[in-house]
């Protein structure tokens, strides 16, 4: 049995801190777990989130265990392998799978029958071994995916283009990584594509955009040591979705069944998500390049995945 108004929080790290505390600005539950291997952070990070709960809605933070995330009906896993400076994220790979294994393996254990949403890095690879360790539907295994990504090529292009970035439409598809790609073909403003947007003024370059967007995260850990309030944002969004029961398309990864001749591979696609998690998948028309990209996308997750074999 799950309890709706309760998230849990698999890691206590920057992220899963993070994610706690926007979930608490949002007042979206009333309730949410934080559960760590150690468990005085986990204490320690749901202590100060609570302090600042009297000054925003009434919920009950606290650190738990996995009985508690058992009983949550969105559980997301931000515990995984962390890259430093300009180390990728597949490098990581198999660090994140063996704490994703253990996670998914105690929760399951303890009962959990909700929506897994996954946070770890490299997230697509990630997500498809909490799904075929989870034995859960495939559309109750979501990867944050290129959420983030897309998010950053909306900001990216509202600056270039001169409008606020919640009127830039489009998508960052694939791999959130390396080969992610940057649908360009995707972008809609005001109905009007790229194309018909931009005449009579200058177009942005795409290209410069496009890797602007795809090192976002390398510069942000450069500076900081991780990324934390984007992903974060990413994490509370698709929470949001799910427990509003919105319907709202947002680019997820998530099993692939022959979309774009793909298929037993996790990517980003954009994804109708509901309270049953990914309600639908959907494929936009692409450009002949961008389908390559995504192809291409699709063979590096695949070699990165035979590595964990």
């Amino acid at each position: 049995m799950t309890d709706q108004d309760r998230i849990a929080i698999i890691g206590a790290g920057h992220v899963g801190a993070t994610a706690a505390y926007a979930l608490m600005l949002r007042a979206l539950v009333p309730e949410i777990v934080l559960i760590d291997s150690n468990r005085a952070l986990a204490e320690a990070e749901a202590a100060d989130i609570a302090d600042a709960n009297a000054l925003a809605r009434p919920a009950r933070i606290w650190a738990g265990d996995y009985a508690d995330a058992a009983r949550a009906s969105i559980a997301v896993i931000t515990a995984g392998g962390a890259t430093h400076g300009s180390q990728d994220r597949l490098s990581v790979a198999a660090d994140s799978a063996a704490i994703v294994t253990d996670c998914v393996d105690r929760l399951i254990g303890a009962g959990f029958s909700g929506i897994l949403v996954v946070a770890a890095n490299p997230v697509d690879l990630m997500t498809l071994v909490a799904l075929r360790r989870s034995g859960l539907p495939a559309s109750r295994v979501i990867g944050t995916g290129t959420l983030l990504d897309t998010s950053r090529l909306k900001q990216a292009l509202s600056q270039a283009l001169g409008v606020a970035p919640t009127s830039v439409e489009g998508y960052v598809l694939g791999e959130h990584g390396d080969s992610e790609v940057a649908a360009f073909s995707t972008v809609r403003i005001g109905g009007q594509t790229l194309d018909q947007f931009c005449q009579g003024q200058d177009r942005p370059d795409l290209d410069a955009i496009g890797r602007e967007v795809r090192d976002a995260g390398y510069a942000i850990v450069e500076g900081k040591g991780y990324t934390s309030f984007g992903v974060a944002t990413a994490i509370v969004r698709i929470c949001e979705a799910i427990h509003r029961d919105e319907h709202a398309v947002l680019p997820v990864s998530t099993l692939l069944t022959g979309d774009y001749g793909q298929s037993d591979l996790c990517l980003s696609l954009p994804c109708i998500l509901g309270a049953g998690g990914v309600e639908r998948v959907l494929t936009p028309d692409l450009a002949p390049h961008e389908m390559d990209g995504l192809a291409a996308s699709a063979l590096v997750l695949k070699a990165a995945l035979a590595g964990l074999a």
